[in-house]
Order: structure tokens, then sequence, then C-alpha cells
């Protein structure tokens, strides 16, 4: 390990921090035009369908490329592609070429470089880290995107009052090319073994081993069982809150933004306690009881009848998602051999984005003749037996047992 491991980390997050900035900037500013434009769920659906199945279908086969180049490069690819695809937008909109399916195209491409840059983010932060720290970067990584996701989408709408979207573009090609040269000039990391070495097999011959390498993986196929239904048992809570505050407290425009941003400021809080914490000795244990509060809280969703306490119980909620994502991530680094953590990182993130627009297939019109407390509070419930249920699974117990090294 690279004895500046922690100069490194400090370059990698700031280069990511600050792309992220710029493009959940754009992200938010494209949904709102959109919104405001049109008026039409149709092209809300559209736009939301653009922005993740291009991404969901490269997903594995980005898992591959990172496992087979080098994952700096690659990070640094992902990134131009979405602010050339950003500047080329500007470009358009600016000479007076303002179509909403331009921003549909737009999202289409800005989905396929996210669905590359992912896995390699994922299977990159172990070249960096010493494995007793990953943890640490891991929650403090968490945080940061918290806090992004707090602030781009209040300065977004704070920028569309006093800017064209036009401009709005140019920011994120602006800290795109910041991040780029951050990684390009002062992080100096070589490319993991396997990219050094000449590949002899093709693309769908590494996807078919490293499909192989999950289902013979113990901990990871149990893993990943384990978070297919927890992803589809959070859909209520992540999609229908909305909707089941309009119904239950008011249609106000500040209840939905409240909502958001105590959720946001208990996931960057949450990063921090993970981060000082560390969790208990036991990963798969620190994770268990994080879906046990996870479903416990869903439930109260359900019953609360005052809007501050439900705000609260967001904002708990908030805390104890970084308590499962970040051991869950760790584990991914520590467990997997380093030749296939981009495509184990690639099917996660498969996963990750498909269950829950799925689960959403049954649960959204299931909302419209059910109320929507008692999906919170049966899948609420249905998520504490799984929280009691990776107690008492000897595989993933095992698996999250501290390694060498590890206090």
């Amino acid at each position: 390990m690279n004895s500046n491991w922690q100069k490194n980390t400090i370059l990698f997050l700031t280069s990511q921090a600050i792309s992220l900035f710029g493009s959940t900037l754009v992200q938010h500013a494209i949904t709102w035009y959109i919104t405001l434009k049109t008026q039409s769920g149709t092209m809300m659906t559209v736009a939301i369908i653009c922005g993740f199945l291009p991404g969901f279908f490269l997903a594995p086969f980005a898992g591959v490329w990172a496992d087979r180049y080098h994952r700096k490069m690659l990070i640094i690819l992902s990134d131009a592609l979405i602010a050339a695809t950003t500047l080329v937008l500007a470009i358009l909109f600016f000479s007076g070429y303002q179509s909403s399916w331009l921003l549909f195209g737009a999202s289409v491409l800005r989905s396929l470089g996210s669905a590359v840059q992912t896995p390699a983010v994922g299977a990159f932060l172990p070249q960096l880290v010493p494995g007793d720290q990953l943890t640490r970067v891991n929650a403090i990584n968490s945080s940061i995107q918290s806090a992004m996701m707090i602030v781009s989408p209040m300065l977004s709408a704070a920028l569309l009052t006093m800017a064209t979207i036009e401009a709005i573009f140019l920011i994120d090609v602006v800290t795109a090319a910041v991040a780029v040269a951050i990684l390009l000039l002062f992080l100096h990391v070589p490319a993991h073994a396997k990219a050094l070495t000449r590949q002899t097999t093709g693309y769908f011959e590494d996807l078919r081993e490293g499909l192989a390498y999950i289902k013979n993986h113990g901990y990871v196929k149990t893993f990943f069982l384990f978070i297919i239904f927890f992803f589809i048992l959070i859909a209520p809570a992540a999609f229908l809150t909305p909707l089941q505050v309009t119904r239950s407290f008011g249609n106000e425009v500040w209840r939905l933004s409240a909502i958001e941003i105590t959720f946001s400021l208990g996931m960057m809080a949450g990063g921090l306690i993970i981060a000082a914490w560390g969790g208990f000795q036991n990963k798969v244990h620190t994770m268990a009881l994080s879906v046990l509060a996870n479903g416990v809280a869903i439930v109260a969703l359900g019953f609360i009848p005052v809007f501050w306490i439900y705000l609260t119980v967001m904002a708990f909620i908030g805390v104890v998602i970084p308590v499962f994502n970040t051991p869950a991530t760790v584990l991914l680094q520590q467990k997997v051999e380093e030749a296939f953590l981009g495509r184990v990182f690639g099917v996660m993130g498969m996963i990750a984005s498909s269950m829950m627009p799925l689960g959403m297939l049954v649960f959204g019109p299931v909302a419209d003749f059910i109320k929507i407390e008692w999906l919170l509070a049966g899948t609420g419930l249905l998520m504490v037996i799984q929280g009691f249920l990776m107690f008492g699974n000897q595989v993933l117990i095992e698996a999250g047992k501290p390694v060498q090294g590890e206090a």
C-alpha cells in the first residue's frame, strides 16, 4: 500500500465531491426544467427511464471494464463523457435548440457515464486505502455525497430563478474539468495487476466468469440475495413518502423539501457517526442492526400523526442508511479478490438501481387502493424480520468477522 495513501485518498475524494456537485446540480436542473416546462407525468416518466435504464444495461459490462482496465482512467473518461455531453447540450440550448428530447438524450449519455464510474470507484478505493481504514474512508465519502445531495437541489433551485439552464450546464462542465485535472495531475496510482497484463479473454467470457464467481462465493451470493429483498422492501419508504405527506399532512411544497433535506442531513450525520464509531467488530452485526432500525422506523412512519415527529423519523432513517451501506461496501472490498471487484460492484449497481423501481411496479399501483401507511407498516415489519434473519445467517456472520489488522 502506498505510504502516501492519506494524501491520495484526500485528492480522490475531493475530485469526486467536485464532480458529484456539478452532476447533481445539473440533474436537478434538468428534472425541474422538464417539470416546469411540460407539467406532464408522461414526460417525467420518460426522463426517469432515460436516466435509469441505459446505466442498468451497461453496468455488468462496466464492471468487466473496471477489472480489465486502469480504474483511474475509467473514472476520468466517464467524467469527461458526462462533461462533454453537458457542454454540447449547453451549446445547443444557447443556439436556440431547447427541446425536452435533447435533455432525454443527454440523460441517456449521463446515465452511461455514471454506470462506468460507479464500479470503477468502488473497486479503486481499496487500491488507495489500507484495509483497516476502509470503513472510515467509505463513511466519510458517504457523508460528502450526502452533503452534496443537500446543497445541490437548494442551489439548483436558486440558480434557476437567477440564471438560464444553459449557464447551469456550464457549471457541470467546469466542475468535471477540475475533477479530471486533479486525477490526472496530482493522483499518481499505478493500475491494478490485471490491467497491466495482456487481456486474453473476451468481454462476455469475463462477464460469465464474474457471474460464476458471485454464484460460487458464499458471502457475496448470500449478501446479494439479502439486498435484493432489502431494496424491494425499502421502495415504498423511498418513493411513496412524498405522496403520503401530501395526502396526510398537506400538499405544501415546503413539506416535500423538508423530508428530503432532513433525510439527507440524517445520512450525512450517519456517515460521520460510522466514521467515528467504526461499527461493531463483526460488520454484519452492524448491518443487521441498521436493517432492524430501518424496519422499526418505517413501521413508525405508518402511524405518526404529527409532521415534525414524522420529520424526526425520516432523519433517523437517513442516519441508519450509511450504518448499513458503509460496512456492506467495505466487506465487498475486503472479501472479493481484486481481479473481480469491478464485476461484483457492477452487479451490485444493477441490483441497487433496479430493485426499487421493480418494487414500485407493484407498490405504486397498490398505493391507489391501499393506504400508504399500511404499505409502510407491512414492508417495515418484513424488514425487521430480515434483520433478525441476518443475525442468524452463519455465512454472513462468519464473513463479517474482523480481518487481520482491524480492531
